[in-house]
């Protein structure tokens, strides 16, 4: 199933995000736009942000973070990221994001 957020193909799972480094703490925030906006603690300093966004999709889709790779948008808040091998399925975390976002409401 593909959104305009995500695409699978080839046990490949890319991500629309955008970014929101320096927060209070770490996690999902909702949707934005066409994009799945996350919540960085880490500053965008030196590539922090960048490291804790790879660190954070590692963990929530179970796999090592070199199965995480920034494709496109090191230097912005609009990032493309590739999951490979993800063992959560999209659906799971699509499901916590509508939540948040229907929490907003």
């Amino acid at each position: 199933m593909n959104g305009p957020w995500h695409r699978e193909a080839d046990g490949t799972l890319v991500l629309q995000l955008h970014v929101q480094p320096g927060a209070k703490r770490t996690g999902w925030a909702g949707l934005y736009g066409d994009a799945i906006k996350v919540r960085l603690a880490a500053p965008p300093v030196d590539g922090q942000a960048n490291e804790a966004l790879l660190r954070f999709l590692a963990d929530t889709f179970g796999v090592p973070v070199r199965q995480v790779a920034l494709r496109a948008g090191a230097g912005s808040r609009q990032k493309r990221v590739a999951v490979t091998g993800a063992t959560i399925d999209i659906q799971s975390v699509m499901a916590e994001i509508t939540n948040l976002t229907h929490g907003l409401s």
